[in-house]
């Protein structure tokens, strides 16, 4: 076996070589288990103090005992009515009696008469305004109007209603209507 190893450096012995190189090797595998890692890959540290938070715990803790202590007192009214009538006393037999309700009573009867009382009297009233005059009035300023306007009432609506080419063929029967007496007249 010593007859193939051949060392890297000259030596004057080959087996004392090997040796020494096979030593060198096993203190450096020896040293290469043994070594630390340079880089920290570990998880971090935990602590107790976040991990467990103490005063949600306590504040979970004082929900619940409220809630038990509620319905302890819920239990024990149930129990109470249970052993009792069994039923909720939520009548009010209580009545408003109002010690001025009579006078209140004849003072709305009061008012109530001397409503119809004048009511009455209203009634009987004749007017001070005359509506038949104020229609008259309204005719004679409409005569007025017809007779001062330049067209008659009414003729715009009148002019809108009809087709065009029927009011001209009205219109030139009327023209001819005009020659016609104009003619006869002049005749006569």
């Amino acid at each position: 076996m010593h007859r193939a190893y051949e060392p890297v450096l000259p030596c004057g012995s080959k087996l004392l070589q090997q040796r020494w190189d096979l030593t060198c090797y096993r203190e450096h595998r020896r040293k290469v288990q043994v070594a630390k890692s340079m880089i920290d890959n570990h998880s971090p540290e935990t602590f107790s103090h976040l991990q467990l938070k103490f005063k949600k715990l306590r504040l979970e803790e004082d929900h619940l005992s409220n809630i038990e202590r509620n319905n302890k007192k819920l239990l024990e009214k149930m129990s109470t009515i249970m052993r009792t009538t069994g039923r909720v006393d939520n009548m009010n037999q209580y009545k408003s009696n109002s010690l001025n309700r009579e006078k209140r009573q004849r003072e709305l009867e009061r008012v109530t008469r001397e409503n119809q009382a004048m009511q009455e009297r209203l009634k009987r009233v004749e007017p001070q305004y005359n509506h038949l005059k104020w229609l008259e009035d309204w005719y004679k300023s409409e005569e007025h109007l017809d007779k001062i306007a330049r067209y008659p009432r009414g003729w715009y609506i009148a002019q809108k209603s009809k087709p065009k080419s029927k009011a001209r063929k009205v219109k030139s029967a009327k023209n001819s209507e005009k020659i016609k007496n104009i003619q006869v007249r002049r005749s006569t």
